[in-house]
């Protein structure tokens, strides 16, 4: 072995101490107040002034009972941190001292010893700042002061001359959905939201590594680092990748570094369902006279990804392909997972990201409104093969593009792109959410009475900062490999027909638009990238409302409070009223409002991936929630799967049996997405509530990798003999496949029920069978733990086994007969 690396490798951690060393100050003893005021209040970091205001009992929990309207005054005030901190006169000889400050929320005036030396204006900035000659030996006073954002914006909402939409959330560079969404609560806050530390160093420190595929084959993969070096002096010095040493010259200041490298017999990674996501470790050293002077690891995925947009007949496709085979895309849309993201926990975005492995999806797109997310959202998406649609974090407004403004993006790009653009689980960046769609079809220029000029204007602005700031920072910051952009989500809005035909789509009709379930059938694009319905949380997110004892009604003012689309109950109640019945209870009615949203959003998912490749990806709105809340999301903000989650798993399988109804008959596809070719052989039933077999056919066949086919026709008449009202089609697989499929003629309202005599029969403390005299439909287990599957249709003298995440001594159980028939 090479000696130099030997010594690296043997006394590496302690020769890092004495050339570079680093330490957080989060860990300080923080305190905060409100300039108003004398008394200062301790506080933790990283978090924010709600959470600290709460932590010393200065407000109520925004997210119980309707806590939210009495914490509104916090956004209009402005707030003061301090802390101090200690510097040994050891600290004090290293040859550079910086302040690192990863994210300040987010206009901040930075003082160390009483010297003023930072204003920040972007909460997603990382900032850094040589301290050497402000530190003293001992202690040292480090105080961050707050403008209020609202306040702030409000001021320089005044630079325009015509009313900007959403304002003042568009001026600042914040997190949008702070100020409010049909989702969030208004919680605008501020303070230290990511960690600060103090690094020392000397002579040399890596700054960025950038790990570029240029060419990847059977045999090797070629490859190239792209490292940034800041050198205090210039000489030679010994950069080791990986345990192979290269010899450099540096110059003072700032030095780009390329060195290519190969990996022999690459391992690909690979998204869910393709395989395993292999990540390899990049280890780099800097050394100058067999002194460790600064380390990074990296890891790393070799994968390829494409965006293929090609003109058909149809109008021009939307697609991937991954590792150079087509991916039909399955997945969701993310917020935020908490309305105060510092006190999202590692756990809590890894058990989300496996929610989504679980339900058989490979895509999350992260919406333009909320934050970059923590580097444990990328490594988790990372290990479990789920591919990142990332949205710049602009939605749903119109944006300055004066000179200052649009600096501030190009550092905000930049300071992003080199964080994440390693992440092999990248696979897009997208300008924005639905800004584009917002200044050709939301009617704002009407609405504020723009005139021509002002209309150009806004248009111009969106120009520059979608279509050249951010293009031109992603192409000066990133490897070719990894840029590929789109500027806005959607290309085109969804009352437009060529939304349909080309670019991605977000289909509003249902919902918005109040258009029956079924449209879902005919408005297919080609990239569904959002569509979606409300849906009530679980029981136990649904108590978590309230401060004391729940008082579980609709009527209740907590639980109106924690609806935030202003006609969503409405809505709600109409689509009930088309499928279901409206219960009373509110038990009955959390459960049925959970059906109807899978009930809704299987029609989508299905007829999405029948339309396979015409259509090549389907991302539903959305994952999850930043409060308790009614909500379009299919995981709850306390981490539970409601009924569409479970629905959605099923919706997503790799192999999927889906019936369309036309006038006529009732077409039977096999949609696949294995890359190879299957034998199947079918049997297809109509059996009765009660178990009676009334007709039967047979089919097999072949079906091609990857496709969807339409592999039998069942005609009407061949079924007009028979009450389908109370008859279920049964399709299952007789082969290796195993796979069925229910599909009921009727809504759910119109079918002729019987009682069910559920039986619940525990084979170990965390394993349940369940089965039905009759047909069961939609049973509901019901207990403070996570069954494996719920929501599901029983048949007559069929079983089902279930597990558990933790034992429970009782499971309740519900069935639709029981909503239908109360």
């Amino acid at each position: 072995m090479n000696k130099i690396l030997l010594f690296a490798l043997l006394f590496s951690q302690n020769i890092i101490f004495a050339q570079f060393s680093e330490r957080s100050l989060s860990s300080e003893n923080w305190q905060f107040r409100n300039p108003k005021q004398k008394n200062w209040f301790p506080a933790k970091i990283p978090g924010t002034v709600h959470l600290d205001l709460m932590n010393n009992k200065l407000i109520p929990d925004p997210f119980k009972d309707e806590n939210e309207k009495k914490v509104q005054w916090v956004e209009n005030e402005d707030w003061e941190y301090q802390t101090t901190f200690s510097v040994s006169s050891q600290e004090l000889k290293k040859e550079n001292i910086d302040l690192i400050f990863n994210g300040l929320d987010t206009f901040a005036e930075i003082y160390l010893n009483g010297k003023l030396l930072k204003k920040t204006d972007n909460m997603f900035r990382k900032w850094k700042v040589p301290v050497k000659n402000y530190l003293i030996k001992g202690d040292n006073l480090l105080q961050i002061n707050f403008k209020s954002a609202v306040s702030t914006g409000k001021e320089l909402a005044k630079a325009v001359p015509f009313t900007v939409p959403e304002s003042p959330r568009s001026f600042v560079r914040k997190a949008q959905y702070q100020f409010g969404w049909d989702w969030g609560p208004r919680l605008v806050t501020a303070g230290i939201w990511k960690d600060i530390k103090i690094e020392y160093w000397n002579t040399a420190k890596i700054e960025t590594l950038k790990i570029e595929q240029k060419n990847i084959a059977d045999k090797k993969a070629d490859l190239a680092l792209h490292t940034s070096i800041v050198a205090g002096k210039a000489g030679r010095y010994n950069l080791i990748l990986n345990g192979k040493e290269n010899t450099i010259s540096l110059k003072k200041g700032q030095n780009r570094i390329d060195i290519p490298f190969t990996i022999h017999n690459p391992k690909l990674w690979q998204p869910n369902g393709r395989g395993e996501p292999y990540l390899y470790d990049i280890q780099v050293s800097l050394l100058k006279e067999a002194k460790v002077l600064s380390e990074k690891n990296q890891k790393m995925g070799l994968r390829t990804v494409e965006l293929i947009q090609e003109k058909d007949s149809n109008g021009k496709s939307f697609s991937f392909k991954v590792n150079g085979s087509p991916l039909y895309i399955k997945g969701t849309n993310w917020i935020p997972a908490d309305s105060f993201s510092p006190r999202i926990t590692k756990e809590k975005y890894q058990k989300l990201i496996k929610d989504t492995k679980d339900a058989n999806m490979n895509m999350i797109r992260i919406w333009g409104g909320g934050i970059y997310e923590d580097d444990e959202f990328y490594k988790a998406c990372d290990e479990n093969g789920i591919l990142v649609w990332q949205d710049f974090m602009f939605a749903g407004s119109f944006y300055p593009s004066d000179e200052e403004f649009l600096n501030n993006v190009k550092e905000e790009v930049k300071d992003q792109v080199n964080r994440l653009q390693n992440h092999p689980s990248i696979a897009l960046w997208c300008g924005n959410n639905e800004i584009d769609e917002a200044i050709v079809n939301w009617g704002y220029q009407k609405q504020f009475r723009y005139s021509k000029n002002d209309s150009l204007q806004v248009w111009k602005d969106y120009k520059k900062l979608f279509h050249d700031v951010i293009p031109a920072a992603l192409k000066e910051n990133l490897t070719a490999d990894k840029n590929i952009y789109w500027p806005s989500s959607p290309s085109i809005g969804w009352g437009h027909k060529e939304s349909l035909t080309e670019g991605d789509s977000h289909y509003w009709g249902v919902w918005w638009g109040e258009q029956p379930f079924e449209i879902y059938n005919e408005k297919v694009g080609r990239f569904m990238s959002e569509y979606g319905f409300q849906g009530m949380p679980t029981l136990e997110t649904a108590k978590s409302m309230f401060s004391g004892t729940p008082e579980l009604r609709v009527e209740n003012s907590t639980v109106k409070a924690h609806e935030k689309h202003s006609r969503g109950w409405d809505i709600i109640n109409e689509y009930l009223k088309r499928d279901y019945k409206i219960p009373t209870d509110f038990v009955k009615y959390n459960y049925v409002s959970q059906l109807l949203q899978a009930r809704g959003m299987q029609i989508a998912i299905e007829a999405h991936r029948r339309a396979k490749p015409y259509n090549m990806g389907t991302l539903y709105w959305q994952l999850n929630d930043c409060w308790p809340v009614v909500s379009w999301s299919s995981i709850d903000y306390l981490g539970n799967w409601k009924a569409f989650h479970y629905q959605a798993k099923r919706s997503f399988e790799p192999i999927l049996i889906s019936v369309a109804e036309t006038d006529k008959n009732y077409d039977i596809y096999f949609i696949s997405d294995l890359l190879k070719d299957l034998k199947f052989s079918l049997k297809i039933e109509l059996i009765d509530f009660e178990g009676k077999k009334l007709w039967e056919s047979r089919k097999s066949g072949d079906l091609k990798a990857d496709a969807s086919e339409k592999i039998s026709s069942i005609t009407k008449s061949q079924l007009v003999q028979f009450d389908t009202s109370k008859a279920v089609l049964k399709i299952t697989s007789e082969n290796d496949l195993k796979y069925e499929k229910l599909f009921f003629f009727n809504r759910p309202k119109d079918l002729k029920l019987s009682k069910p005599d559920i039986t619940i029969r525990k084979i170990s403390p965390v394993e349940i069978e369940v089965s039905a005299d009759v047909l069961a439909k939609d049973v509901y287990l019901i207990g403070n733990t996570h069954f494996s599957d719920n929501f599901f249709d029983l048949l007559p003298g069929s079983s089902k086994r279930i597990t558990l995440s933790k034992p429970l001594e009782k499971v309740e159980v519900m069935s639709l007969w029981e909503v239908m028939n109360n």
